[in-house]
C-alpha cells in the first residue's frame, strides 16, 4: 500500500511539473539555508538541508555515492547556491519538481574511486564493446510503472534511474551484463541481459518494508507490528461510498462488523455489532473521534473530513480504554492539513431515490373476493355481491411511495501549511427525502470542521480539532404494528378511496358531524369501515402528523505535546462533545375514525443539552536499544458526562397548524404541564502499556488500566482491566528463504479483559419516588396524602460487567498480491447486570444485580487480492466472519428474559434463555395443515385424546413440543435466530485509460425474520398475494391456512413458525462507474483533478424473504413490522482538485 502511494504521488508530482509556475521553482531555490558540517555522509547533508526548506530529494543511494563524507560551511544563503557548492564537486545533476528534487550522477557514469573497492574498478572499467538496452519497471502487484527504480549494471556503478512512465535507457560497459533492478518496497530483482535490447523487470513487493500505519488506542503502530486484531478502513476506502451516514460505509468493509440499518428513514441510526452481542443490556461499541469519546454514534461526521477508521475487536487492542471498550472500539481520525500549496477539493452527488421492493398486495376485487370467503367461513354473510365491480381499488402502497425522492450532498475541503503549521478546513452539506411520506420524512445536515497543528518549538507541538454539526429532521414511525404509515398501508382495506368524492357518502356522518382530516382543497380523506383500530387511511394520519426535529453538537479537542529529550513524548489533551437537541410536534383536532380522534389540540416541546468533557495525560517513551525496540505509555483520564432534559405539553391553543402553535399564546394553567430531569456520571482512570520487539520478529504488547465509576457502590468503584498479546513474524526470521510465494507472515495471539458500565445512574442506590398517594376515608370523605416510597432495594456490590476475551490469528501476504489475514476468538461476558426478582410482598423493585453470562466465539477472514491485466488495473477484497452467540447463565432464580412483543394481546415474539442465542423468535412450531377431518381425529396423545379438537380442514397442525398430550403456551420454543451465523463483504474496482469502476456488496446468512406486517387482531386487514395459494379444499396447499374472520385455531393470532422467513441476503449496495478527464486538459484549466461518476445505490438484492427488507436492525432486530425500506438511488457526481 505504501509503495503504491509513493509511486502515485512521485508520478503526479511529475505531471504537475509541466503545469507549475516558474515562480513556485523560483521560490523554493531561494529559501535559506545556513550548514556547519564536518565529514557527514550526503545522506546527512541533504537530510538537513530537507528539515530547514521543507523540500524533499529523490535519489539512488548507489548512484550518486549517499554515503560518502564531505564537509560543508554556508551561512544563510539561498539554497540554489548551496546545491551548487554540494553537488558540482560531485558529479550530481538536480533537477527540480514541485517542492522535490531528483539527483541523478552527471553522464549516469561516477567516478568508482569515490566509492568502489579496488577490485569494482577493475570490473566496472574492463574496455568493453558497448551495448545500448531499454526497458520498463513495473510493480508485479497492481502493473504501476516503478518510478525512480534504480537499474544498475552489476558489478559497477553504471546506472540510471527510471522515469515518470518506469522507462529507462542504459548503455552496457560489459558483455555477459546483469542488471540489478531496486527500489524502496520491492525486493531486488536481478536479470541476466543476454542478447536482449529491451529488457523488462516486475519487481515484487517487499511486504516487510510496507509499513502501514494503523491508529491505536493512545497512538500509532507499524501494522506489522501489531499483536491486536485492528482492522483499517482508509480515506481511499471510504471517498467513493455515497452514504448519509458513516458506519453504514464500514458496513461489509472488515470481518467482524455487522452493521444493520433500523430503517431506510434518511438519518435513521444503524446497529453496529463488534464480534456480536456483547451484553443483553448494551452493545454498542465504544467511538473516538480525535481522542474524545463519542455519545450517540458518529452520525454527525461529514464522511469526506475522516482519514482513517480503526476497528480494534479483541481485548488486547481495545483493553486501554478499559471500562468501555467490553463491545470493541472503533476509531475515527479526521484529516489534519498538510504543508506547501493549498490543496482545494469538492465532491458532491445529486440524485432520485426509490424503493426497491414494493410488497404484491390484493387489489379491491380479490380482497372483497377473499373477505366474503373468511366472513362466511366464521358463520357470517357475504359482504359483497359483486366484488368484480370493485375492480383494482387504491393502491394504498402507491399512494405513501415516493419513486423520485430527491437526495444530494456537496463536500468542500481546504488543506494548506508550512514546515510550522497545518491547517484542514471542511464545509458539508447533505439533503434527503424520504421515498415514505416524503414531506413527512427529511434529513438535513450541514457540517463544518477546522482543524490546525502548530510546531511552536521543536519540542512543543499544539493542535486542535473541531466540528460543528446542525441537524433538521422529520420523521415517521418506521416499524410498528401500531400505526405506522406502512403498516396502514398494508393492512387498511383497497376498498377504501384515498379522498372521498361519492356525494351519498359524503352526506353521511362523521363526514357531515366530524373534524373529518381534508386535503388542501377541501376534500374529506376516506375512513374505513371495514379495519378500524389504528389502521387509518395513512395519507390523513399524515396529514395530522406535524412535527420536526432538530440538534447541534460541537465536538472538539485541543493538545499540547512536549518532547523534553528524544524519544520522551508528554502529552495533555482536553476534549468536549456538547449537544443541543429537542423537537416539537402538533397535534390539531381531528376524526380519523371512531378509535382515533382528538378534541383538543395539543402543543409538545422538549429541549435538552448535554456536556461531555474528557481531560487525558500520557507520557510515552520509545527507545531502541540495539535489535531491541520498545515504547512505554502511561496515563490518566478524567471524564464527566451531565445533561438535562425538560419538556411541555400546551393544550386548547387558538391555532391549526405547527407554525403558529409556537408563538407563545396564552392558555389557563390548567392546560400546561411540564417534566424535566438531569443525569450525570463520572470516570477516572489510569493505564498503561508497554509495546516491545525484537528485531520485529518477536512482538509483546502487555496493558493494564484501572477505572472508577460514579455509576458503582464504594465496594466495587473501581475494576482492573488487563491485557497480554505476543507475535511471532515469521518471515522475518534468518532462516526464512527469499521467495516470492509467502511474502509476509505474522502469527499472533491475545487474551483481554475489558468492561462495561453502560447502565442506569446510581442503581446501586436504594432510591425512593414522589407522587405516591395514599386514601384515607372512604365513601364521601376520602382525603388523599402525598408521600413518597422505596423505588429499588439497594446493591452496594453491584460491580463491573466483565468480558474476557482470548484471539489466535495470523496475518500472511502471498505472491506479492494476495493479503490473508485470519482470526478465531472466543469471548465471555460474565456478571451481566440485570434487575433481580424479589416477592411482591417486598413492596417495590428488586435491585440490580450482576446475575448473567454470555458467550460469542467465531472466526474471521479477510483476504485481497490485486493484479493487472495489461492497461486493465484490478482489485478486489472481500471478507466473511462466522458468530455464535449463546447465553450461559441468567441466575438462579430466572428462567428466561421476555423480549419483544406484537400487537395489542402483546403476544411475546422473542426470548432470551439459558442455552439459546440473545433475543431467539419465540413461539410454536408447526407441521403443516390438516388436509381433512380424519387429520384431525388422529392427531391425538398418548391416551388417545384429540391435541386440537377445534380445528377444521385448512387449519395448522401445532406440535406438541414438550410431549405432554397438550397444545398450550408451553409448547412455545426457538422457532429462528435474528442474529446472523455468517456475515460478509465484496468490493472488487477495475481502472482502464481513465475510467473506473467499483462493485460493493454486503449481505448476511443463517438468520431468520419474523414477518409481521399484518396484524394479528385485525381478521378484516389486507392480505398479501399469498393468500391467493391458501387452502380451499384437501390437497390445495400445506402452508397458507384456509380463511376465517372466527380464527378458533388461533392460525394468525399465534405466534409461530409460519410466520418466520429466511433472512439471509446479499445486496449490491454501491455500483459505481467513473471517468477522470486527462491530465494534458485538465491542467490548462489550472486544475489538479476533474472526475465525473454516476452511482447506483441498492441496486439489487438476492433474498428468499418477501417482506419490505430482510435488512431489520434497531429494537425490532429480526422482527419486520411493516419496516421502512431501504432506497434504491440512482446519482450522478463530480470530484474536484483544485
Amino acid at each position: 500500500m505504501k509503495v503504491i502511494i509513493i509511486q502515485t504521488f512521485i508520478a503526479a508530482l511529475v505531471s504537475i511539473v509541466a503545469f507549475a509556475h516558474s515562480g513556485l521553482a523560483q521560490g523554493i531555490l531561494e529559501r535559506k539555508v545556513s550548514l556547519q558540517m564536518n565529514q557527514q555522509t550526503i545522506k546527512t547533508i541533504l537530510s538537513k538541508i530537507e528539515q530547514q526548506t521543507n523540500v524533499h530529494f529523490v535519489y539512488s543511494h548507489q548512484l550518486i555515492g549517499a554515503h560518502r563524507k564531505i564537509s560543508i560551511k554556508v551561512a544563510d544563503e539561498q539554497l540554489v547556491k548551496v546545491l551548487e557548492k554540494l553537488l558540482t564537486p560531485l558529479d550530481i545533476s538536480y533537477e527540480l519538481n514541485g517542492s522535490r528534487i531528483l539527483l541523478n550522477p552527471i553522464g549516469s557514469v561516477m567516478d568508482s574511486s569515490a566509492f568502489m573497492d579496488q577490485a569494482s574498478i577493475t570490473e566496472g572499467t574492463t574496455d568493453m564493446l558497448a551495448q545500448q538496452i531499454t526497458g520498463k519497471i513495473t510493480s508485479q502487484q497492481d502493473g504501476e510503472p516503478v518510478v525512480g527504480a534504480t537499474v544498475l549494471e552489476k558489478g559497477t556503478t553504471n546506472g540510471t534511474v527510471t522515469d515518470i512512465e518506469g522507462k529507462y535507457t542504459l548503455t552496457l560497459k560489459g558483455t555477459e551484463a546483469v542488471l540489478i533492478v531496486s527500489f524502496i518496497g520491492f525486493l531486488s530483482e536481478e536479470t541476466v541481459v543476454g542478447n536482449r535490447s529491451e529488457v523488462n523487470v516486475a519487481l515484487v513487493p517487499d511486504v516487510k518494508a510496507l509499513e502501514e500505519i494503523v491508529v491505536v488506542g493512545y497512538g500509532s503502530q507499524k501494522k506489522s507490528v501489531v499483536t491486536g486484531a485492528i482492522s483499517s478502513v482508509k480515506s481511499s476506502d471510504l471517498e467513493n461510498m455515497p452514504v448519509t451516514r458513516v458506519e453504514q460505509s464500514l458496513q461489509g468493509r472488515t470481518s467482524g462488523l455487522t452493521i444493520t440499518s433500523s430503517s431506510g428513514q434518511p438519518g435513521a441510526g444503524s446497529t453496529v455489532r463488534i464480534r456480536g452481542t456483547t451484553s443483553i443490556n448494551n452493545s454498542d461499541p465504544l467511538y473516538i473521534v480525535d481522542g474524545v469519546q463519542i455519545g450517540g454514534g458518529i452520525d454527525y461526521l461529514n464522511q469526506a473530513d475522516i482519514e482513517s477508521i480503526e476497528v480494534l475487536k479483541d481485548a488486547a487492542s481495545a483493553s486501554i480504554y478499559g471500562a468501555r471498550a467490553a463491545n470493541g472500539v472503533i476509531i475515527v481520525t479526521t484529516k489534519k492539513g498538510r504543508s506547501g500549496q493549498m490543496e482545494v477539493n469538492y465532491n458532491g452527488y445529486m440524485g432520485i431515490q426509490a424503493p426497491w421492493r414494493r410488497l404484491k398486495l390484493l387489489n379491491a376485487e380479490q380482497y372483497a373476493t377473499l373477505l366474503n370467503e373468511a366472513t362466511v367461513a366464521g358463520g357470517g354473510q357475504i359482504r359483497f355481491q359483486n366484488p368484480a365491480q370493485l375492480g383494482k381499488g387504491t393502491d394504498w402502497q402507491d399512494a405513501v411511495f415516493s419513486n423520485n425522492a430527491p437526495i444530494q450532498n456537496h463536500e468542500l475541503s481546504l488543506s494548506a501549511g508550512s514546515e510550522k503549521s497545518t491547517y484542514f478546513a471542511s464545509f458539508g452539506y447533505l439533503s434527503q427525502d424520504g421515498i415514505v411520506a416524503p414531506s413527512n420524512s427529511q434529513y438535513r445536515r450541514f457540517t463544518t470542521r477546522f482543524n490546525s497543528t502548530h510546531k511552536i518549538t521543536k519540542a512543543v507541538t499544539f493542535g486542535s480539532n473541531i466540528g460543528y454539526t446542525r441537524i433538521n429532521s422529520k420523521g415517521i414511525d418506521p416499524n410498528s404494528e401500531w400505526g405506522a404509515p406502512l403498516n396502514r398501508a398494508i393492512n387498511i382495506d383497497p376498498i377504501t378511496p384515498i379522498i372521498v368524492t361519492d356525494p351519498d357518502v359524503l352526506n353521511t356522518s362523521p363526514y357531515t358531524d366530524k373534524p373529518v382530516v381534508r386535503d388542501a382543497q377541501g376534500r374529506p380523506y376516506g375512513i374505513s369501515n371495514i379495519v378500524t383500530s389504528e389502521i387509518l387511511n395513512p395519507i390523513a394520519a399524515l396529514a395530522v402528523t406535524q412535527g420536526r426535529n432538530w440538534s447541534d453538537k460541537i465536538v472538539g479537542n485541543a493538545f499540547l505535546e512536549l518532547e523534553p529529550i528524544k524519544g520522551l513524548k508528554l502529552r495533555s489533551s482536553a476534549g468536549v462533545d456538547l449537544a443541543f437537541w429537542g423537537d416539537q410536534s402538533f397535534s390539531p383536532v381531528y376524526y380519523l375514525n371512531a378509535t382515533n380522534q382528538n378534541d383538543v389540540n395539543d402543543y409538545n416541546r422538549g429541549i435538552n443539552r448535554g456536556l461531555f468533557w474528557l481531560w487525558e495525560n500520557t507520557a510515552s517513551y520509545t527507545r531502541t536499544f540495539g535489535k531491541h525496540n520498545l515504547t512505554a505509555l502511561v496515563g490518566t483520564t478524567a471524564q464527566r458526562n451531565y445533561g438535562e432534559t425538560q419538556g411541555g405539553t400546551r393544550t386548547g391553543l387558538p391555532v391549526n397548524n405547527l407554525n403558529d402553535a409556537s408563538l407563545g399564546y396564552p392558555v389557563p394553567q390548567t392546560n400546561q404541564y411540564f417534566n424535566g430531569g438531569e443525569y450525570q456520571n463520572t470516570l477516572a482512570s489510569v493505564f498503561g502499556r508497554v509495546i516491545y520487539n525484537y528485531e520485529e520478529r518477536y512482538l509483546f504488547t502487555g496493558i493494564i488500566r484501572r477505572d472508577g465509576s460514579s455509576r458503582f457502590g464504594p465496594n466495587n468503584k473501581y475494576g482492573t482491566f488487563p491485557s497480554v498479546s505476543v507475535g511471532w513474524v515469521a518471515s522475518n526470521e534468518r532462516f526464512w528463504p527469499t521467495n516470492n510465494i509467502v511474502n509476509f507472515l505474522k502469527f499472533r495471539a491475545s487474551y483481554g479483559i475489558t468492561g462495561n458500565d453502560n447502565i442506569q445512574d446510581f442503581r446501586y442506590l436504594a432510591t425512593v419516588g414522589g407522587g405516591r398517594n395514599y386514601t384515607l376515608g372512604n365513601g364521601s370523605s376520602v382525603t388523599l396524602i402525598n408521600g413518597v416510597s422505596p423505588n429499588a432495594i439497594s446493591n452496594p456490590d453491584l460491580k463491573w460487567e466483565q468480558t474476557s476475551q482470548t484471539d489466535i490469528g495470523f496475518d500472511a501476504t502471498l505472491f506479492g498480491k494476495v493479503s490473508f489475514t485470519f482470526d478465531m476468538y472466543h469471548k465471555k461476558t460474565t456478571g451481566m447486570l440485570l434487575d433481580i426478582a424479589v416477592p411482591w410482598y417486598a413492596g417495590n423493585n428488586g435491585p440490580v444485580g450482576n446475575v448473567a453470562d454470555m458467550v460469542n466465539k467465531g472466526y474471521e477472514i479477510e483476504l485481497g487480492y490485486s493484479t493487472n491485466f495489461g492497461d486493465v488495473k484490478f482489485r478486489i477484497n472481500g471478507n466473511v466472519s462466522y458468530l455464535k452467540n449463546e447465553v450461559t447463565y441468567l441466575g438462579a432464580d430466572k428462567k428466561y428474559l421476555q423480549g419483544q412483543r406484537f400487537g395489542p394481546q402483546q403476544v411475546e415474539i422473542t426470548r432470551t434463555e439459558v442455552g439459546k442465542p440473545v433475543g431467539y423468535l419465540f413461539g410454536f412450531k408447526t407441521d403443516g395443515l390438516f388436509q381433512n377431518t380424519e387429520d384431525i381425529a388422529s392427531y391425538v396423545n398418548s391416551e388417545g385424546q384429540m391435541l386440537q379438537s377445534n380445528a377444521k380442514p385448512g387449519d395448522i397442525r401445532f406440535v406438541d413440543v414438550n410431549k405432554d398430550g397438550k397444545i398450550d403456551n408451553d409448547d412455545r420454543t426457538m422457532i429462528g435466530n435474528p442474529t446472523p451465523d455468517w456475515t460478509f463483504g465484496l468490493t472488487a474496482s477495475a481502472s482502464w485509460k481513465g475510467f473506473d469502476l467499483m462493485v460493493f456488496g454486503q449481505g448476511v446468512a443463517g438468520n431468520d425474520v419474523f414477518k409481521g406486517i399484518r396484524r394479528f387482531d385485525l381478521p378484516t386487514a389486507n392480505w398479501t398475494t399469498e393468500a391467493l395459494g391458501r387452502w380451499t379444499g384437501e390437497g390445495t396447499s400445506n402452508h397458507f391456512p384456509r380463511l376465517t374472520i372466527n380464527d378458533v385455531n388461533q392460525n394468525f393470532s399465534r405466534s409461530s413458525d409460519f410466520f418466520v422467513e429466511n433472512g439471509s441476503y446479499f445486496r449490491i449496495k454501491v455500483l459505481q462507474i467513473g471517468y477522470s478527464l486527462p491530465q494534458a486538459i485538465v491542467g490548462k484549466a489550472g486544475l489538479k483533478r476533474v472526475r465525473i461518476y454516476i452511482t447506483g445505490n441498492n441496486l439489487l438484492t438476492f433474498t428468499k424473504y418477501t417482506g419490505f427488507d430482510p435488512e431489520i436492525g434497531g429494537g425490532s432486530m429480526g422482527v419486520d413490522r411493516g419496516i421502512y425500506p431501504q432506497a434504491r438511488a440512482f446519482m450522478v457526481g463530480l470530484n474536484l482538485g483544485l
